[in-house]
């Protein structure tokens, strides 16, 4: 209802005379504004006191009305005149309501326009005429007087000014009756009026803009009050607004429309029930074409789920499923956008956590880097502020990330893994369960130093000293901290743990190589070129950096004093930063904003800087042992087992002592490790002897208790320890005493009188390792004593005799436990025997040639050397893979590698392809460590193209990663190593090439050059080698190849010259060879550069030789127009050329259709002739391309008959491997390598 209404026309009493209130004089503009002022205080006095019940008065008083609604006072200057004629007027429509005694439409718009200018009078509350202004606002919202404005066609003018004004003045200094009067004479205009229109909507929404919100703080508060107590009157008229301009695009409707994302923001923080109708407006525009529009949808509705309280999305489901959609909108900042989004959704609703989830999980494999970096921000944000908000997938997704191809990413993953690392299980911020949800994240940041980026290593390095084992730690709890870290940690990362201590001890003997060169006249410049920037971020840069650091050392002394004292083995962890801080002092200057040299060498600096291990670290590290040793430490609390930490902890210390072998001298130590050596575990006593064999050097000098005590022990151990706790003993006196032969002679009394006794086997382990191990480090005064107890003994009566039956359970393989104790002793045997001519390292004797003859017959006779069927199969096996391996180990030594013959290295290789699948796999990763560290001549690189053969798969991935490896490390070496150049013979990776051949010349699986199955062998293995060789074409290295093989038919097979059957062989296999070298390169028919060079152990050179036929009689060509011949479709009616079957356990196979050299359809003429052009005869030339198409009617054929694989499987027999028609595969060596459970 509204209180005011128009009456009819009234009329003043009287004759018109306006009459005033008593005292008061007429007003007039004959009178001065003081009086006027004056005499107007009064009248409003006189209406103040008035009621509406004042009949009399009214009518009296009406004229005064009247006349104060006259242009006179409505238009004066003077602004207190027109603050008390406000104030009367409003208690005018107070006192005559509901009937306003003013008629004219126009002078009521007059009049509320007047009253609505004095309310600006509002903004000063300090005025003294502030009371009066309250006064004016309270009348008007108590009696609700522009209520009365609705009947006039131009009411929105009115009230438009009157939102503006209020709007305008209020401010801080205004108290809440004030707002309160505000609001209530807004909102009854909104509640009680037929609607709102735009232009008034506009002067409400204005203030929620942020830029207009921030001007006017209390302005926006008011507004936010007003459309939460009018929300039900107000919604409709903010659809209709958002309505036209979402959906319609009108975007004239209002000056607001370029805001209207903004408004919605602000309005949902006010109140969504202001937005009921407006959000399936914004799911259409979710769908839009354009993708801005569609980015600044996601960002508003990324906000209005995100928010702290917000229900929109259990609201609203559909609307939050179109937004989930968004995560895989093609435009790329729209699927940032929403990935920036996950991290607040997963702060404040955790219950969404599931359906954010896949989306993540998508987005974690964007093609965009900026998303997948985002996705790990958006997941370690959530996380670091409570772990409970990231599941376990989600993790997941950061770990994933940590092998991402872009470093920026790894490094934030690695980084967010350590963070929450140190939060949660270093700091135990949440408890240990939350520790025990995250303990994988130790282990999988430090298995990333595996990787071969130095940027990833760096990392890893960076991390475990900030993160894992923070080192502004004091000395104890770093201790702690990484005496429980390593006791947890899986195997692989315990081995990359010591790998990273090995690399930084590495780095800082280069650093003192550096050094002590500044001391010669002149410095080599090499190992500042080459060694140092690989071992740098951006080694192009590095190399610079370098050679500037370089000079600067040699400029500046106190530098290079700092630099030694850094690397000393003396200096501590304090005064290691002390030099760190020095260093980079002096290199600061002059200063920059950005300095890249400083920053190169700082990665220096932090790589051979020891701020975890020093003298007090190791003792520390030693007390800790023996709290768990004793049974006082927290070794439960920790989660870790007394026994585990225990051994850990001395698996530790025996790293350290490698690193950091200085620290350790003190009896302290001493005394603690002499106790570890009295415990029953034998690890434990076998890891505190090597950390005396690695750090008592000074102990026979300075420590003379414990020598004493520990001389004993080493004998003890040496004569009845485990064959471990005896090689450690051995050693461990060899390197501390001086007198060392004096030891071993009473050592070797006790063995030598009474323990070689063939029949108890078990008591032979032992003496057997101590003796191998006497004989190898002190041959002067063993070596000669030794040959009568190797003859008479050790070959004559425990290696020519079986004396016990082995289990005939046919399996090939056992646990160590099961191998019986006689094959134990022939094993170690046979590792003596090495070790022995070993120390010796000269075949003055010809025991050399013994060993190996003997070596060989254990191989022919497939281990058992007697041929009486005692021996069980596994028992075979370990004497196959323990031959095999002696045969490897004396190759290492010049003296006995020139010996071996080629019969003997060949047996030695096809070891590799042995039946049983473990001999196969300890066998490879022995010949792949001896040769990744040049220990093996390069002919025993040919010996993984065997591995081709192997029906296991994971072998042959095995194998072709060991030769990457060893290529890699051969070229680097050769890049490194000037002087290298004169040892390319030896060196070079394409020299294995002749030795291949060679060997797959004489497999003994090559018995019928002529019968497909085996040629195809041939060809598998030539590939598998070849494959990873002519990767590149470095230096023209193709057509070196091609060069070497031709030439190789040039000679004659050393082995057996005058062999006209092996020579065939040969020459077949250099005629597969160079199919395939023409097939894979291009480039092979260019010139060589170099004459290779043959290995003339394997190939006789002749002047002149006749050429042979390579091929068998059936498979010459018909005769044929040579042109006809090369340019004919080489195809196979109705079969794919030159493919294999892929098996569902045939994914890793090292040949495929778009690498093999014999997967075209087709040879192009000019390859074919500049493949055979130095074949003198047109025959020879028909036989060549008989030999392809042979090959690629072979291959169509085989498509279907590719024989299954399956994983060996530990402990069970061995299947036989059949054909399709289920025959089984006949070989001259009996099963050499057939599939079987590993």
């Amino acid at each position: 209802l509204r209180l005011m209404e128009f009456p009819q026309q009234q009329k003043p009493a009287g004759d018109g005379k306006i009459v005033y209130p008593p005292g008061v004089k007429e007003i007039t503009d004959k009178i001065s504004n003081d009086e006027v002022v004056k005499r107007l205080k009064m009248v409003v006095k006189t209406y103040m006191d008035m009621d509406q019940d004042s009949e009399e008065e009214k009518q009296q008083y009406l004229g005064l009305a009247l006349h104060l609604a006259s242009e006179f006072f409505l238009r004066n200057p003077n602004k207190d005149v027109r603050l008390l004629v406000a104030c009367c007027l409003a208690d005018i429509f107070r006192i005559y309501a509901p009937e306003a005694p003013y008629t004219s439409h126009d002078k009521l718009k007059d009049i509320f326009l007047f009253i609505t200018r004095q309310l600006k009078g509002l903004e000063d509350t300090k005025s003294p005429q502030f009371n009066r202004y309250f006064y004016l606002l309270e009348n008007l919202a108590w009696v609700k007087s522009y209520n009365i404005c609705f009947e006039l066609e131009d009411c929105n003018e009115i009230f438009i000014q009157l939102f503006k004004t209020l709007f305008s003045v209020i401010n801080n200094s205004h108290n809440q009756k004030v707002q309160m009067h505000m609001m209530d004479l807004m909102s009854s205009i909104i509640m009680e009026g037929d609607g709102v229109t735009q232009e008034l909507l506009d002067t409400i929404l204005i203030n929620l803009i942020p830029a207009h919100k921030n001007l006017n703080k209390q302005a926006y508060d008011l507004a936010k009050t007003l459309l939460k107590r009018t929300v039900q009157t107000i919604e409709t008229c903010i659809a209709n607004f958002f309505n036209q301009v979402l959906v319609m695009g009108k975007s004239s409707v209002s000056d607001l429309s370029e805001h209207v994302f903004d408004l919605i923001q602000e309005l949902f923080a006010i109140d969504p029930m202001l937005l009921t109708s407006v959000m399936p407006q914004l799911e259409f525009k979710l769908k839009s074409n354009d993708g801005e529009e569609r980015l600044a949808v996601v960002r508003l509705l990324a906000k209005l789920f995100g928010a702290k309280d917000s229900e929109l999305a259990s609201q609203n489901r559909p609307l939050w499923q179109c937004f989930l959609g968004r995560f895989n909108d093609i435009h790329v900042p729209v699927r940032l956008e929403c990935v920036k989004f996950a991290s607040h959704c997963l702060m404040n609703h955790p219950d969404l956590a599931r359906d954010l989830t896949e989306y993540l999980k998508v987005r974690s494999h964007d093609p965009e880097e900026a998303i997948r970096h985002d996705v790990i921000v958006t997941i370690i944000n959530a996380g670091k502020k409570d772990l409970n908000l990231v599941n376990d997938q989600l993790l997941g997704f950061v770990r994933e990330r940590t092998l991402d191809k872009r470093w920026r990413v790894r490094k934030e993953a690695m980084m967010g893994l350590a963070q929450l690392y140190k939060k949660y299980c270093l700091h135990h911020e949440a408890g240990k369960e939350s520790a025990v949800k995250i303990s994988w994240i130790k282990d999988k940041l430090l298995h990333i130093y595996y990787q071969n980026s130095i940027d990833d290593k760096l990392l890893v390095e960076k991390i475990f000293a900030q993160y894992m084992v923070p080192h502004s730690l004091d000395t104890e709890e770093k201790m702690k901290c990484l005496y429980y870290l390593y006791a947890c940690l899986d195997t692989n990362a315990v081995k990359a743990l010591n790998e990273m201590w090995k690399c930084q001890n590495m780095l800082r003997g280069l650093v003192k190589e550096l050094l002590d060169l500044h001391k010669l006249p002149v410095v080599d410049i090499l190992i500042v070129t080459l060694v140092f920037p690989e071992n740098l971020p951006d080694a192009g840069k590095a190399q610079d950096f370098m050679k500037k650091f370089n000079q600067v050392l040699g400029e500046d002394e106190k530098l290079r004093v700092q630099l030694e004292m850094l690397i000393s083995p003396t200096c501590s962890c304090k005064q290691a930063e002390i030099c760190v801080r020095e260093i980079t002092r002096k290199l600061t200057f002059p200063k920059q904003p950005t300095n890249p040299f400083l920053e190169m060498v700082k990665f220096l600096l932090e790589r051979i800087a020891p701020v975890h291990i020093d003298s007090e670290a190791i003792s520390a590290l030693v007390k800790l042992l023996n709290k768990s040793i004793e049974g006082t430490a927290d070794d439960d609390e920790e989660g870790v087992t007394p026994d585990t930490a225990i051994r850990s902890g001395l698996e530790l210390l025996k790293v350290l002592s490698f690193t950091h072998p200085t620290a350790f001298h003190s009896a302290e130590t001493y005394e603690s490790l002499l106790q570890c050596l009295k415990m029953e575990d034998d690890k434990v006593a076998e890891a505190a002897i090597q950390i005396f064999r690695n750090t008592g050097q000074k102990i026979e000098t300075e420590l003379q208790q414990i020598r004493s005590t520990l001389i004993p022990i080493l004998h003890q151990k040496a004569k009845r320890g485990t064959p471990h706790q005896a090689k450690q003993a051995v050693h461990c006196i060899h390197a501390i005493f001086n007198n060392k032969e004096t030891f071993f002679i009473f050592i070797c009394q006790l063995p030598l009188s009474r323990s070689l006794n063939a029949d108890v086997p078990e008591q032979l382990i032992t003496p057997l390792v101590s003796l191998g191990h006497i004989s190898m480090l002190a041959p002067d005064q063993f070596a000669s004593p030794m040959k009568s107890i190797v003859a008479n003994f050790i070959v004559k009566d425990l290696l020519m005799n079986d004396r016990s039956v082995g289990n005939k359970n046919g399996k090939l393989w056992t646990t160590d436990e099961e191998v019986s104790p006689e094959v134990l002793a022939k094993v170690q045997a046979i590792k003596l025997l090495v070790r022995w001519l070993l120390g010796m390292k000269n075949n003055q004797s010809k025991s050399a040639n013994s060993t190996l003859r003997l070596l060989s017959a254990m191989l022919v006779s497939e281990g058992d050397l007697t041929e009486q069927k005692k021996i069980s199969k596994s028992d075979m096996s370990r004497l196959r893979l323990a031959a095999g391996g002696a045969i490897m180990k004396l190759a290492q030594e010049p003296c006995y590698h020139d010996i071996i013959t080629p019969e003997q290295f060949q047996l030695c290789g096809l070891v590799i392809n042995d039946e049983c699948y473990q001999v196969r796999q300890i066998f490879a990763q022995k010949l792949h460590l001896a040769l990744v560290k040049l220990l093996l001549p390069l002919e025993y690189l040919a010996v993984f193209a065997l591995c081709a053969k192997d029906p296991v798969k994971e072998r042959r991935a095995h194998a072709r990663q060991c030769l990457l490896k060893n290529i890699s490390v051969r070229r680097e070496y050769i890049k490194q190593n000037p002087l290298a150049q004169e040892k390319l013979v030896s060196l070079l990776p394409e020299y294995v090439v002749p030795y291949m051949i060679h060997l797959l010349a004489h497999d003994p699986d090559f018995t019928k050059p002529h019968e497909y199955e085996q040629l195809k062998d041939i060809k598998e293995c030539l590939w598998f080698m070849l494959e990873v060789l002519m990767t590149k074409n470095e230096n023209n290295s193709h057509a070196f190849l091609r060069k070497m093989v031709e030439n190789i038919k040039q000679t004659k097979d050393a082995q057996c010259p005058d062999d006209a059957k092996a020579n065939e062989k040969l020459y077949i296999v250099c005629d597969v060879a160079l199919f395939v070298i023409a097939n894979k390169s291009t480039a092979c028919h260019l010139e060589s550069p170099k004459d290779p060079v043959l290995p003339s152990k394997f190939f006789l050179i002749q002047d002149k030789i006749t050429p042979h036929h390579s091929l068998p009689p059936f498979m010459q060509p018909k005769p044929a127009p040579v042109l006809g011949a090369v340019n004919k479709p080489l195809t196979v009616p109705g079969r794919r050329i030159f493919t294999k079957t892929t098996t569902a356990s045939d994914t890793a196979s090292n040949t495929s259709t778009n690498s093999s050299p014999l997967s075209s359809s087709s040879i192009n003429k000019n390859r074919l002739s500049h493949c055979t052009h130095s074949l003198i005869h047109t025959q020879r030339k028909q036989c060549f391309r008989q030999l392809r198409d042979f090959y690629m009617s072979c291959s169509n054929s085989n498509a279907g008959t590719e024989s299954s694989e399956s994983r060996a499987q530990e402990n069970n027999e061995n299947p036989v491997i059949k054909n399709d028609e289920g025959k089984k595969v006949s070989s001259d060596r009996t099963a050499r390598c057939r599939p079987e459970a590993a």
